[in-house]
């Protein structure tokens, strides 16, 4: 028997998981996170260095006391967070930001000024990330900042994710030399590929701006997967936190990969985990070329297979500015529209409100509501919203068939799904196929399966995913669902490549 802890970094709070080996789920502390936005500018999204560590101790305490267990019985403890969610540093590795949250898009134009010149160049590696670079991603970001940020440029020495700085500073780690960075968030934001001698070129860099040149250096590292040790738990955080000194720490990643061990994707699995926004992984035995995805990454989900992930810009985010705009809750619609048929509502939503995050790739587009009547109410643009955000799923799923990657099973990961029987149906429907959903929470599992693995408790992530899968309840598609979906489907599509590439933006 074990006890470790799975430490979740998500877009809006931090969440412990205290997970005992053969107990399973002991006590989760969830602490929020708070996100800043700017009234005026709707790309904005940054988070705190700070509130994040402070949270975490705050999250820490909280689980303990719910578990009833001392903190020296922690073994190890794993860290994941969302990304790609970067900060900029000086040379003694001390922020000199606030972390660009992986929702801030304020560097879509630095995003299409990479992906011109990748493309001009024949850039292999913007093959391995979809062929576009997007403007949730690192070196974007990196220059974003560079250029508004003129007055603090000689500062700069380095940046890091989210995932690899706080696992850094649990570690208390501070030679950039020598530092673990995740293969997770490298590979499927930076462009990063050995195969290719790693991250892009620094004659590359400097022809997309001279900003840029020499950081390809200053990137250095130790990148590895989350099968390897980053370190052990430093004193000083080991008391901020009430645990055993020394206890290991495995290089970290990002949240929807480590959701996808956690709901227990295997080969063949799609596990489409469903937040703010949707991200859909899977595991391949060999790398492909996919366009329109967020990565093809060895290592980055499982460390012995190729990890692919796709997905939405926003799902739960639409939820919300629409129960927001009303002036009521998610709950509050989700319960008006339990009944409600395929396609009753007469509506066809784009939830292009946070942009296009596969297979366009496109930041720049905007939500599109099409068929309104006078009498339509705000849950019927939720039910709307939910068929939207399916059929845009079912192109993406599409998308992976045709390029190889097997779906045998689908799976749906995150807080929604758990909580909202309705999308589940949905998406049954639309994709045509039954949709398996965790009977119990597994956010924090899959950090809590590489916690173990570093432990040595279990011998691979298989073995613990058997060990502590909680099974699945299964949704099975209605055949009137499916049929009218089937209908429906072709015209959406149609509209979503149509519409969604109008110069119009």
């Amino acid at each position: 028997m074990a006890i470790v802890a799975g430490i979740d970094f998500g877009s809006a709070s931090v969440r412990v998981a205290l997970i005992d080996s053969e107990r399973g789920r002991l006590g989760t502390g969830t602490v929020a996170c708070p996100t800043l936005r700017n009234a005026g500018d709707a790309d904005f999204a940054t988070q705190r260095h700070e509130d994040h560590c402070s949270a975490l101790v705050s999250a820490f305490e909280m689980a303990l006391g719910r578990a009833d267990v001392p903190g020296c019985a922690v073994t190890a403890l794993a860290v994941d967070t969302t990304g790609s969610t970067v900060i900029p540093l000086d040379e003694e590795l001390r922020p000199l930001d606030d972390y660009a949250l992986w929702c801030d898009h304020r560097a879509w134009r630095e995003a299409a000024e990479i992906t011109a010149r990748a493309r001009d160049w024949k850039l292999a590696a913007l093959a391995g990330c979809g062929d576009s670079y997007s403007s949730e991603w690192g070196f974007a970001k990196v220059l974003y900042w560079l250029r508004t940020h003129p007055q603090q440029r000689s500062q700069l020495f380095t940046a890091m994710e989210h995932c690899d700085l706080m696992v850094a500073t649990l570690c208390g780690l501070n030679d950039a030399s020598t530092l673990p960075r995740s293969v997770c968030a490298m590979g499927h934001k930076w462009m990063w590929d050995p195969a290719l001698g790693g991250l892009p070129a620094d004659d590359f860099l400097a022809a997309v701006d001279p900003l840029l040149s020499g950081l390809r250096d200053r990137l250095s590292g130790r990148y590895a997967a989350s099968d390897e040790l980053a370190g052990g738990l430093c004193p000083e955080w080991a008391q901020r936190l009430g645990l055993k000194a020394d206890i290991p720490i495995p290089v970290g990643a990002l949240d929807a990969h480590w959701d996808a061990i956690g709901a227990g994707c295997r080969p063949g699995d799609l596990v489409n985990v469903i937040g703010t926004s949707s991200c859909i992984m899977a595991l391949s035995e060999v790398k492909r070329r996919i366009p329109g995805v967020a990565g093809v990454v060895m290592g980055s989900i499982h460390p012995n297979k190729v990890g692919i992930e796709a997905g939405l810009a926003a799902v739960g985010d639409v939820f919300e500015a629409i129960a927001r705009r009303a002036g009521q809750t998610v709950s509050a619609l989700a319960e008006k529209v339990e009944a409600y048929g395929a396609g009753q509502t007469g509506l066809l939503r784009f939830g292009w409100d946070n942009g296009d995050r596969c297979v366009l790739s496109d930041p720049k587009l905007r939500g599109i509501t099409l068929g309104w009547r006078l009498h339509h109410r705000a849950e019927d643009e939720f039910f709307a919203a939910i068929e939207g955000s399916a059929l845009h799923t079912r192109i993406v799923v599409d998308n992976l068939r045709e390029h190889g990657v097997p779906v045998q099973r689908m799976i749906h990961g995150g807080g929604i799904p758990r909580r909202n029987d309705t999308l589940n149906r949905v998406f049954a429907g639309v994709l045509g196929t039954p949709i398996l959903v965790p009977v119990a929470d597994t956010t924090s599992l899959g950090a809590a399966i590489f916690a173990f693995l570093a432990a040595g408790t279990f011998k691979s992530i298989e073995e613990a995913q058997d060990a502590l899968s909680p099974g699945y309840r299964t949704i099975e598609p209605r055949a009137e669902d499916v049929r009218i979906y089937q209908d429906l489907f072709p015209r959406f599509r149609e509209l979503y490549f149509s519409l969604g590439q109008l110069p119009l933006h």
